[in-house]
């Protein structure tokens, strides 16, 4: 792996990340989204480096958190974080195929699945050569169905998947979040500044919730009118901005 260094993600907790391992406003955005209550069971699909599970812990130390990963390289990464910040207690790495977790997680117990999922269709668009890469962005190694499947598995009556994808992929998400009965309950747009089309969204739905209403949430904007962070994004990023610029 190159280029492995640390980075502060706030509240005095930081991250190891390499140049095939880091994270995204996107990350940051769906784990503040998702963020579970005190006391919750959370299971993290896709985790690379522990970026999601980590910012979790940053304000609640009570959690319990499954942390899935199929790449080794991405998993010592997020070991090395949970020792770093002391962790081991609320954070476990599984090096495992998300599609395969039958016997290693227990299912229908956790109060929260959260995945950023690649972004472009198996066989769509020019593919990265590094496969670190590909799999981050193309359904190379899943597809949307499969992490819908497995999130609907682990999840207990009620409890809440999240994601965060693409607005052209939004069809896709809604249908396969309800082909395993997952309904689809609160959605957020995210737009670079007012003016531009939406570039991500956030759904979160409910395993066994009744159909017939979406709560569409004001769209979050991450600049303001001077092209500066917005306010909300400020509140968001919170510690972490602070640090990295300081």
């Amino acid at each position: 792996m190159n280029n492995i260094h640390l980075e502060p993600l706030g509240n005095g907790v930081k991250i190891y990340v390499s140049e095939s391992y880091h994270f995204s406003t996107d990350t940051i955005l769906l784990a503040d989204f998702s963020k579970p209550k005190a006391y919750k069971k959370c299971a993290d699909l896709g985790t690379g480096c522990g970026t999601i599970p980590l910012l979790w812990l940053k304000g609640d130390k009570s959690l319990k958190i499954d942390a899935v990963e199929l790449q080794q390289n991405a998993c010592e990464l997020a070991e090395k974080s949970v020792e770093l910040n002391g962790f081991a207690d609320n954070m476990r790495i599984i090096n495992a195929d998300l599609r395969e977790l039958n016997g290693i997680l227990p299912l229908g117990c956790y109060d929260l699945v959260v995945c950023n999922p690649p972004y472009k269709l198996g066989g769509s668009g020019i593919k990265n050569p590094e496969s670190a890469r590909l799999i981050a962005r193309h359904e190379s190694e899943c597809t949307l169905d499969d992490i819908c499947k497995t999130a609907s598995k682990l999840l207990q009556f009620g409890g809440r998947f999240c994601v965060c994808q693409r607005p052209e992929r939004l069809a896709d998400v809604m249908e396969g979040m309800r082909r395993f009965d997952i309904e689809p309950k609160r959605l957020r747009l995210v737009q670079q500044r007012a003016g531009k089309a939406p570039k991500l969204f956030l759904l979160e739905g409910r395993r066994g919730g009744k159909r017939g209403y979406l709560d569409v949430m004001p769209t979050l904007f991450i600049e303001d009118e001077s092209g500066n962070f917005s306010d909300e994004m400020m509140k968001i990023y919170g510690d972490y901005k602070s640090e990295v610029s300081s």
